[in-house]
Order: C-alpha cells, then structure tokens, then sequence
C-alpha cells in the first residue's frame, strides 16, 4: 500500500522558516519533518510514497537525490570513470515517486494529480507537517472493518494553553496545556479507497472541503479516533515545541526507535 503526502504548500504561518525552505523541510531534531512522517509509516513496514511537491519543490528532490547515494560510509576515487562507491546503506528502504503538483494548486487538486501513481487500491494520504504516534497497522485494520470508501484519523490535540477547573471561583485544578476535551478534530493519516477520487473535481478544490464533506453526506467517511499523540507544526512555535521535544528525548511520535 502506497502512501500520498501533501508537501507542496507555501507555509506562510511558518514564514520565520518557509522564506526559504519548503514546511516539510523544516527540521526537527535535524531532520526534515518530512523524514519524520516517512519513518513513522516505515516502521509499520510501509515503505513506498507519492510525494505531491509544490512551493519549493525542488529542495525535497534534492533531499532525497542526496539522502539516497550521500548516506553512510563511501570512498571517493577520482581514478576511476565511477568514483563513488558506498560501503553499506545507511538509510531506510524507501521508493519515493517526487510529483510536481503546481505551486497554486490546493489540497484536493494535489490529491487528484497523484492518481496515476497510488492505482487503483486502497492507499494512504496525509499532510507534510504532522506527526503522531498512530498505530498504522490499527489504523488500516479499522479501515478495513468498516467498509467506506474513507477512514480520517480524528485526534485531540494539546491545548496552547493551562487549563484550570474551578469551585466557585476557587481554582480546584491547573493543568498545563492537557489534551483539549473540547472536540475531535481532522488530524489527516487517511486510508482511501481510490473511488474518493471521483469526489474531487479539480485543482482548485479543498480536500478538506467538498470532497469530505461529501463524503460524509454519502455515508462513507469514518473516523477513527486517536488517543495519543499527534501535533503539527503550523507556526514557529509548534516547531519550537517540537524541537524542545526531541532534545529532551520525550518524542512519543519517533516510534521507530522504540
């Protein structure tokens, strides 16, 4: 099963970064975000992505071009026609098909261009910016239970800000940024049956708008819901927050190391 990730917007919330480097090449614990939501799908043994790249596009091939023959041990002999030799592989096992989907094309029209190289199965989609600590193996599990054409993952996530509780107006409990209880919310890390295609019309569409909310109306959208983990990093200070998350080495998303 193949797995579309959505990498080519402008990012102008993280403008601190985005000016420039693509959002998926912002990097935590320094590594692109975008190596991170790879290695997540990795570890689950889901090792083939459709890339669709937009802003900036050229920066993730280059990424790859270079993570791909530049990692590890090499010996470099300018005696010979081919220089280069590797001395092992020092990188995960992924094929990588890097799609331009034009700098002004929206979420659903990205969706849309990557169709020729997800076929007609059931594949995996989420954005360039967002990690979790999903089970993906569960995840396509309830997929497949339900029958629909698609499955989101609904998730929780931190609130900005301390959250008290109160008696009268004593404060009974100050809890520092918990999991909002409010509401679910759109987290991505879908599993789609290629028909959702059919629910988009072209470039300018929103994933988010007309094709789910269609989706939903026809009675084949259903969520699974995440307890744990999941953040994105939309500002700087997401990415702040990220990164003081990986130096202190409580990164419940880098389920690969466990």
């Amino acid at each position: 099963m193949k797995t579309a990730i959505l990498a080519g917007g402008k990012g102008t919330r993280l403008a601190e970064e985005t000016s420039i480097r693509p959002k998926p090449m912002v990097e935590i614990g320094g590594k692109p975000i975008l190596w991170h939501i790879m290695q997540i799908y990795s570890h689950y043994g889901f090792n083939e992505f459709a890339v669709a790249l937009g802003y900036k596009g050229d920066d993730i091939k280059r990424y790859f071009v270079e993570y791909g023959t530049l990692s590890g041990n090499l010996t470099v002999d300018l005696n010979k026609s081919d220089a280069l030799m590797r001395h092992e592989k020092d990188h995960a096992p992924w094929k990588i098909d890097l799609i331009e989907t034009g700098d002004e094309t929206l979420t659903g029209g990205r969706v849309k261009r990557l169709q020729p190289y997800l076929g007609n199965e059931t594949f995996m989609l989420t954005w360039g910016d967002g990690v979790s600590d999903i089970d993906i193996k569960k995840l396509i599990a309830f997929h497949k239970s339900h029958g629909k054409l698609a499955t989101v993952t609904a998730v929780r996530p931190q609130a900005r800000y301390g959250h008290m509780r109160f008696d009268g107006d004593r404060v009974t409990a100050f809890e520092e940024k918990p999991q909002t209880a409010e509401g679910w919310i759109n987290g991505a890390f879908f599993v789609l049956e290629p028909q959702v295609f059919d629910y988009i019309e072209g470039d300018m569409a929103m994933f988010e708008h007309a094709p789910l909310e269609n989706l939903a109306k026809d009675g084949q959208l259903m969520a699974y819901r995440h307890e744990g983990f999941w953040a994105a990093m939309d500002t700087l200070r997401d990415k702040h927050t990220l990164q003081k998350a990986w130096e202190s080495g409580e990164r419940p998303w880098a389920v690969w190391e466990e």
